[in-house]
């Protein structure tokens, strides 16, 4: 046991270790615990209360240091990454575990406690949790509101994403088919063969637009959405995402005939011509989605009561009050869509560094992360490359597998 830093005084009567200091006033103060190494905690605490108390600091707590901090540093970020996921990790996965706690009385345990609660939730949610409990406590540690920072280094957790499967060519047809003559078509068409985002597609204007010999889409905007109002910008998620994309014909005839009748200046607009709004663009995918035959739940008035039923539509079968027929017999997301795209890419043998330009990815590593099974998982391909490594050419190989042959058969006989 470590020796003891300062004399102390005993107390039998309470049975108590007392010493007095001075405060940055000039008081003494008295400090008392049952054994000297509680007391040398409590001496450690004081001191770093009043170093702190002269800055003028305030020793904060948890849940209104994070609303300072957001309010502080939310102010260059877009309103999604606010609103949609710093506000949502904030107020569901770190103020519930630090209600009462204050900045001073953080330890590395606290924070243990924060993640092991998102263990069962997505790896995104636990690293995306991590990195926001950190930059907080770094920025307090920076701006002089604590003395240590009492993060641990980050722990292991959360889901891994399943490996995610692209349509089938079968699959694209089946949807272009049930959405050729919808409003939501030409954003479907887009996203299958140009691979933009939601909010690229959604911000895209004719003046981007090229139908010429050389058929390409030019990505300078984004949309987002504020309180449901769309907001254009030609801020996007990365400088990486400003790229001109070469078109094929199928989706360049498609666009061809989106222009002939269109009087807006945005290739997806609303009634008016302007950009969806956020419900707008619900009820654009809604199409999609009620032509799935995937199980749905309903609620209905039953005596006074709400009751909750399921519905599994058949495929082929047609809706029922409604003109529509089931005809998609898969899950499909707009997000998927463009993963149908990259992976086409791929598979067509484009190489990585093209894939991540038209992908508007920031970086390879982030291309090969997500489709890395794509390029090295293909056995027939790879064949050629291992022998190669080996000193041993596919001739060589064939020839040596037909000597083998020959050989067999001179036994046999």
């Amino acid at each position: 046991m470590a020796k003891p830093k300062h004399n102390y005084e005993y107390i039998p009567s309470k049975g108590l270790y007392r010493i007095r200091i001075l405060d940055v006033t000039g008081k003494l103060v008295a400090l008392a615990a049952k054994t000297p190494e509680k007391l040398e905690e409590k001496i450690a605490e004081f001191r770093r209360r009043e170093k702190l108390s002269e800055t003028g600091k305030k020793n904060m707590l948890v849940c209104d240091y994070l609303d300072l901090w957001l309010e502080l540093h939310g102010a260059g970020l877009g309103h999604n990454t606010v609103e949609v996921n710093y506000k949502y990790i904030i107020n569901h996965n770190i103020k519930p575990k630090m209600e009462g706690k204050r900045m001073l009385d953080v330890r590395p345990d606290d924070i243990l406690e924060v993640m092991a609660a998102l263990n069962d939730k997505s790896e995104s949610i636990f690293n995306g949790t991590y990195k926001i409990i950190n930059q907080v406590f770094k920025a307090a540690l920076d701006n002089h509101d604590i003395l240590d920072n009492p993060c641990p280094p980050k722990p292991e957790g959360g889901i891994e994403p399943g490996e995610r499967s692209a349509l089938t060519e079968r699959q694209c047809q089946i949807l272009i088919e049930a959405v050729k003559d919808l409003h939501v078509y030409p954003f479907c068409m887009i996203a299958l063969y140009s691979g933009l985002r939601r909010e690229e597609i959604l911000a895209l204007q004719w003046d981007c637009v090229d139908l010429g010999d050389t058929p390409h889409i030019e990505v300078k905007r984004a949309l987002r959405f504020e309180h449901n109002r769309p907001v254009v910008s030609d801020k996007l998620k990365t400088k990486s995402a400003k790229r001109t994309i070469p078109i094929p014909d199928v989706l360049a005839d498609c666009l061809r005939g989106e222009k002939e009748k269109s009087t807006s200046e945005y290739v997806i607009a609303n009634s008016k011509g302007g950009p969806l709004s956020g419900s707008q663009f619900k009820s654009l995918w809604n199409a999609v989605i009620v032509r799935t035959t995937r199980k749905r739940t309903y609620k209905t008035w039953d005596h006074g009561k709400i009751r909750t039923g399921t519905i599994e539509p058949k495929l082929g079968e047609k809706a029922r009050h409604q003109k529509h027929y089931y005809t998609i017999d898969f899950d499909v997301t707009p997000h998927l869509l463009r993963h149908t795209y990259i992976t086409n890419l791929l598979m067509a043998g484009i190489d990585i560094k093209t894939v991540q330009y038209l992908a508007g990815h920031k970086r390879s590593r982030i291309t090969l992360d997500i489709y890395a099974h794509l390029v090295y998982n293909r056995p027939e391909e790879l064949i050629g490359k291992v022998r190669n490594a080996f000193g041993n050419t596919p001739d060589s190989e064939e020839e040596e597998s037909d000597g083998n042959l020959e050989e067999t058969q001179k036994v046999k006989v």
